[in-house]
């Protein structure tokens, strides 16, 4: 990968346009124990917002059904994928075959004592948990992170040293931000609760993940630019 802090054109791009919350923007030199995180939602939001991978901006994905709201600062992590490595250790863990990634960047939970009032924010976050969760049979991990530096949260090192109702509470979110009204069958299925040390390998798979897909973006734009 283009070491963007000694590149001259990539520290000129960085200048003139706005990075692609997903591609542009670095996930951190201490990852997986620190990672940089672009939130997309915060527990105010009525509508569900989430990034257009085309463009980088924010789109309204659906309004929240009922009255069900996410407990936390919602987001993703830059430069993760989840395919077949994500995949491959949802269906160690779990026990079940035919399991796939979700396409998608790797989704994250940030606990704060005061919440951000809008989405669109880049922040860093310190991983210490997570919910494996299974949308039919893609895998969609929900890491769970502190904010670094948050007085409440910020010494925490492990999800069981988070309050069990605040767990409950991501729990039934993520149970049940997907149901259709009327429907008796959930979309959803969340098979575990981990610690710290599997987010982290998570996150190292979904590194491995957007490597194998995306890698090589950087050094394929920098020889266009040099030629231009």
């Amino acid at each position: 990968m283009i070491d963007e802090k000694k590149d001259p054109i990539w520290k000129m791009m960085g200048l003139l346009f706005k990075p692609h919350p997903w591609h542009g923007i670095p996930i951190g030199e201490n990852a997986p124990d620190k990672v940089t995180v672009f939130i997309e939602i915060v527990p105010t939001d009525t509508v569900k917002y989430e990034i257009d991978k085309q463009t980088g901006y924010l789109k309204v994905d659906r309004p929240q059904r009922f009255s069900n709201v996410s407990p936390s600062m919602y987001g993703l992590i830059p430069q993760t994928f989840c395919a077949e490595h994500v995949a491959e250790y949802c269906a160690e863990k779990t026990g079940k075959k035919g399991i796939v990634g979700d396409g998608d960047p790797l989704d994250i939970c940030v606990l704060a004592e005061k919440s951000l009032t809008m989405g669109g924010i880049v922040l860093e976050a310190i991983p210490i948990g997570g919910l494996r969760m299974l949308d039919g049979e893609e895998a969609d991990d929900k890491i769970i992170a502190v904010m670094k530096g948050d007085a409440v949260y910020g010494n925490m090192t492990d999800i069981h040293q988070c309050p069990p109702s605040l767990i409950e509470r991501l729990r039934h979110y993520f149970l049940t931000y997907k149901d259709i009204p009327g429907s008796s069958k959930a979309k959803t299925e969340i098979t575990h609760i981990y610690g710290r040390e599997e987010a982290h390998e998570v996150i190292r798979r979904s590194q491995i993940d957007y490597e194998s897909r995306f890698g090589g973006i950087e050094e394929m734009l920098t020889e266009i630019l040099r030629g231009v």
